[in-house]
Formats: C-alpha cells, structure tokens, sequence
C-alpha cells in the first residue's frame, strides 16, 4: 500500500514539472493562444527585404506589437503587414511606420512615429504612410555604376 501511495505522488510531480516546462515553453517562445489583449492593423510596404514574423513592433523605443503576418497584395504588387498592437495603445491615422534594423547582426523590426491626427486607426485598418527598407546592396551597386 505504501508504494502505491509513493508512485502516485511521483507521477503527480512528474506531471505538474511538465505542466511547468510546457507553459515556460510557451511563455519564453512568445506564443499567444488566445487574442487577448491585442488588437490587428495593416501597413503597406512597397519593399518590406528581411522582415519577418514576429518582429518586434517599436514606438518611441519601446515594443508595442509584434509582425504577425506578411503578405503579397498582387493587385498593387505592395507588401501588407499585419502588426498586432497591444490593446491601449491609440495609433493615429497620420502615423508613419518604417523598417528599420537593429545592431549588427541586422534584425528588422517595425518603427511607428506618431503623427499629430487625432482620428485613430480601427482594428483592420491600414497605415499607408510608409517607409521600405534601405537596400544596402542596391545603394552600392548604383554608386559602383554611377548612377547616383
């Protein structure tokens, strides 16, 4: 009877430690079950080279929102980005979003600078005062030919 009682109390660690693991697993890799807290809207890229989901979202240095999605609009041949904002945050129909590097190493992320309106993006809408990213390699190909 005892080591009954022993292997059921080691089975019930054993699960609740991967209960734990699961939900750290979950937490440190950024992964949202459930929507809550967020709200989506759209910006429209004409080069959006080297971004990629789940990129930070940043406003005045501090993230607000994350890359969720990246998608080719085949009409207008633009880049749309759907940012997924922390709910709170008012961004301004006039707000200019750019692609913009971080460090070294070269990650891309989405820089938002508030503009003075004071109409408000709606969840769905779209940022079209946009900045594309600087293409190193197109830049020094046009110098090295004289085209600048």
């Amino acid at each position: 009877m005892q080591r009954g009682k022993i292997e059921t109390a080691v089975g019930i660690f054993i699960l609740a430690g991967l209960l734990c693991v699961a939900y750290l697993a979950i937490r440190l890799g950024r992964m949202e079950w459930f929507n809550s807290g967020y709200y989506n809207i759209n910006a429209s890229f004409t080069s959006v080279s080297g971004l990629k989901n789940g990129a930070s979202v940043e406003m005045a240095g501090v993230e607000v929102g994350q890359v969720e999605k990246i998608s080719l609009d085949e009409e207008n041949h633009m880049a749309i980005v759907e940012l997924r904002i922390k709910d709170g945050l008012q961004v301004s129909d006039d707000t200019i979003a750019s692609v913009k590097t971080a460090g070294l190493i070269g990650d891309k992320f989405i820089k938002l600078t508030p503009g003075g309106s004071t109409k408000m993006l709606k969840p769905g809408d779209t940022i079209f005062d946009t900045e594309s990213t600087l293409d190193i390699e197109e830049l020094i190909s046009k110098f090295a030919f004289g085209k600048v």
